[in-house]
């Protein structure tokens, strides 16, 4: 296996298991030679493979994304669902640009968020699991959820999907563009050169992530702001996270758009109204990458959808274990719409 990241406070360590299809077709007509999945199991699929989970994770994440909503008396509580957390095309785990023998670097094939869908659905194919529980994701998981209820409309039961698009905005698109040229600033980015990352993390990590509520919260001078931006740019180089894997990445997530799936023409309402799981989707107030906006509007277009607005400053990382009040609350909310009290 790709080495992980080092392990975090928080981060539950299972075993890592893997998918090897083979090649992998891409939606371009393209292939990813050797491809390999990973993922890992929290709790035990059952006999009928009826009380199965899929966790996906964000961008520039791995399986991990999710552990703040598994274990007992969470949302995700292994003693009654078994969370196959899966680890996206590109992140570094999985086969990415990073650590393809095959096909490296940039000689990597561009993939889609539709792709990652597909990887996930071969592996439950193999694995025998035909129904879903439910589908949950945040950022870039949460736009994985949602292009699987359009994708693969009976596959599940309920979908969660935290801070999504089911298009990407132009906002959302500036940002990862400006995150791009942050990277390859870096003379050496395509040989893992971290120099890119000093201008990536206050971008990604807090001016992105974050508002100025929360900022004006946590910080009180310009010194306190700089301090963390130093002591986090040295965190982010300790995960290993690759320069060309974010680039990959970033551009399958400037791409997406659900109305781009077969059969709805670019039509992004009407894909979404092929969704047939009850879905509940969560956004804060405000959110500086994904816009809060996306999120209600593709809510609105969902028949059996809830839209519940997160109350926190923390912008994007309120789908997080940023803040354990955050934490607790979406903990209590997601739990109580897949036991089935808290409907649309």
């Amino acid at each position: 296996m790709p080495p992980h990241p080092p392990l975090q406070p928080g981060w539950i360590d299972r075993p890592h298991l893997k998918f090897s299809p083979g090649d992998f077709r891409l939606e371009s007509g393209e292939s990813i030679r050797d491809f390999e999945l990973f993922y890992v199991v929290h709790g035990n699929i059952d006999a009928k493979a009826s009380n199965v989970v899929l966790a996906l994770c964000a961008i520039a994440s791995t399986h991990h994304r999710l552990d703040f909503l598994i274990g007992e008396g969470r949302a995700l509580d292994p003693a009654r669902y078994a969370v196959i957390a899966v680890d996206a095309i590109g992140n570094g785990l999985s086969t990415s640009p990073s650590n393809s023998a095959a096909q490296p670097g940039t000689a990597f094939p561009r993939f889609s968020i539709r792709d990652m869908v597909q990887s996930q659905k071969l592996l439950l194919d193999h694995l025998g699991v035909t129904q879903l529980q439910a589908v949950i994701g945040a950022s870039m998981g949460g736009m994985q959820a949602l292009q699987w209820g359009v994708s693969h409309p009976l596959r599940m039961r309920r979908i969660v999907a935290m801070t999504p698009m089911a298009k990407t905005a132009p906002w959302a698109a500036a940002i990862n563009e400006t995150s791009r040229r942050a990277v390859m600033a870096d003379p050496a980015w395509q040989s893992g050169g971290a120099r890119g990352w000093d201008a990536w993390v206050p971008l990604m990590q807090l001016l992105s992530g974050r508002t100025p509520a929360q900022l004006a919260r946590e910080f009180d001078s310009a010194a306190s702001v700089q301090n963390w931006i130093a002591e986090r740019t040295r965190w982010w180089a300790a995960q290993g996270f690759a320069p060309v894997d974010w680039i990959y990445q970033s551009q399958a997530y400037d791409a997406h758009d659900v109305g781009t799936s077969p059969g709805f023409d670019g039509d992004t309402a009407r894909a979404l109204s092929a969704i047939q799981a009850r879905t509940l989707v969560l956004a804060p107030p405000l959110d500086l990458y994904n816009p809060a906006e996306a999120a209600r509007w593709a809510a609105g277009h969902i028949a059996a959808a809830r839209m519940l607005e997160i109350p926190s400053v923390w912008g994007h990382q309120s789908a997080s274990a940023a803040n354990p009040e955050d934490a607790a609350w979406i903990n209590r909310t997601v739990g109580e719409f897949l036991a089935g009290s808290c409907e649309t």
